[in-house]
């Protein structure tokens, strides 16, 4: 993968963060299933950047976020599903 098509993908990444923090914080009703797919695949593509741009401190910092998105996710679906 090119240095620029990294730079594009982790940008999208940070998008959805921001996207989902604005969400988080702005909503009058909020989704932890969207709110948690939004970061869960916000990490999963800034991972996708860092494996062409490597920083450590940030590789172990996306990669904890993935993992607690993905566990709040995971909760949320549970959630709906007992609903």
């Amino acid at each position: 993968m090119s240095g620029f098509a990294a730079d594009v993908i982790g940008l999208i990444g940070s998008a959805l963060f921001l996207a989902a923090f604005a969400y988080a914080n702005l909503s009058p009703a909020f989704d932890k299933l969207l709110f948690n797919a939004a970061n869960l695949a916000g990490s999963i593509l800034l991972l996708v950047s860092l494996s062409v741009h490597f920083n450590l401190a940030a590789t172990v910092l996306e990669a904890v976020w993935g993992l607690f998105a993905a566990a709040g996710l995971v909760a949320a679906l549970r959630n709906r599903s007992r609903a």
